[in-house]
């Protein structure tokens, strides 16, 4: 493993730690540094910023709710909210089409950071990205823009596409029903739950305790890559905006798969699939919250991952919950693209795949 972490830090990434498990046994290990320019190395136990991997603890919640009859999969989310999504959306988009990204309604992102839609030929393309480092939004004028945008898909049709509106939603649909923020619910009821004791949604724009600098490249067009570790995370709040360890990260999904977050049948229905287009336009396979990723000769593996600016993640755990994987690294979008906009092959794509393989089924372990 440790060659594999060497590998992805050779190939361009400044730093990368991971955490794997094989039947109870952990090994963690690090390459890199956190700091290029102090040159302080990369630990495995450091905080990352986690991105998407928030959306499994939000659709944990939110389960937890159905359990107690206070929210129902199937039930049109303009009952809940209908301020937020009125009229005949609101009656046709369900809470599940929300939690596997088959609602239609289009990710605000684009919008919220109009400067990356002149991706591949503006010249500042990164200005979003700076003009909104300390700018602090509302949910709900981020669920607007989403809205106000062209529909992605019809609700319930498939393949989905992945939007974090729906994500949005999800954190003021908990807090419509439980008369507490989403963040405080999801703390109280899923992070403590867990036993995770690295786990938070950031207070302020600093990540609290060791952390790494998280370097953007932004497909080259920050060059250097720019530090974004300071950053005003409500810009994706409930879809993104988790703080973790990779240890933290195993131990929720362990008890996740194993039943103690939610119910087995609350399980079942987050195991659920549906094709779903993502960000970057590949198809991944979807249920509510979970990722479901097959592996050749390796088995089948529950988890997310995540990126935000700078920082990326992935959690897989596979479905006899015997082996874990937890691998971050603190550069992002590092493909520089072509003139058509698609992202140009780089050395770091092979070398995260060879390292998510020998995580994942023990080679060269």
């Amino acid at each position: 493993m440790k060659s594999a972490l060497d590998g992805v830090h050779r190939a361009g990434v400044p730093g990368v730690y991971a955490e794997v498990r094989d039947a109870g046994q952990a090994w963690r290990g690090a390459s890199g540094v956190a700091d290029v320019g102090t040159g302080r190395p990369v630990t495995p136990d450091m905080r990352q910023r986690v991105g998407s991997i928030t959306k499994t603890f939000t659709a944990a919640a939110i389960m937890q709710q159905v359990e107690q009859g206070r929210i129902a999969l199937d039930a049109p989310i303009g009952g809940y909210l209908p301020q937020l999504v009125p009229g005949e959306r609101g009656r046709k988009i369900t809470v599940r089409m929300l939690l596997n990204n088959t609602s239609g309604i289009p990710d605000y992102i684009p919008y919220a950071f109009p400067s990356l839609q002149r991706v591949p030929s503006g010249p500042d393309v990164p200005k979003s990205l700076d003009d909104n480092r300390f700018r602090q939004f509302r949910p709900a004028e981020l669920i607007e823009l989403g809205l106000a945008a062209p529909p992605a898909g019809e609700p319930g049709a498939t393949p989905g596409v992945y939007s974090n509106t729906n994500w949005l939603l999800l954190g003021q649909l908990l807090e419509r029903v439980t008369g507490t923020t989403a963040e405080e619910y999801i703390t109280r009821n899923v992070i403590e739950r867990a036993g995770l004791r690295h786990t938070e949604f950031p207070a302020g724009t600093r990540i609290k305790g060791p952390h790494s600098r998280m370097y953007e490249a932004l497909w080259g067009f920050i060059d250097p890559p720019r530090d974004y570790s300071v950053y005003n995370m409500s810009w994706t709040g409930t879809g993104a905006a988790l703080v973790s360890t990779m240890e933290d990260l195993n131990r929720f999904y362990r008890k996740l798969l194993d039943g103690r977050i939610v119910n087995h049948a609350s399980l079942a229905e987050m195991q659920r699939t549906v094709p779903v287009i993502a960000l970057d336009g590949t198809t991944i396979v979807y249920g509510l919250g979970l990722h479901k990723v097959t592996v050749p000769d390796c088995g089948t593996f529950w988890g997310h991952d995540g990126t935000v600016w700078g920082a990326g993640t992935i959690s897989l755990t596979r479905a006899d919950g015997k082996r874990q994987m937890s691998v971050a690294v603190n550069l992002q979008r590092w493909n520089k693209m072509d003139s058509s906009g698609k992202p140009q092959h780089h050395p770091i794509d092979d070398a995260m795949k060879t390292l998510q393989r020998q995580a994942m089924c023990g080679d060269g372990d």
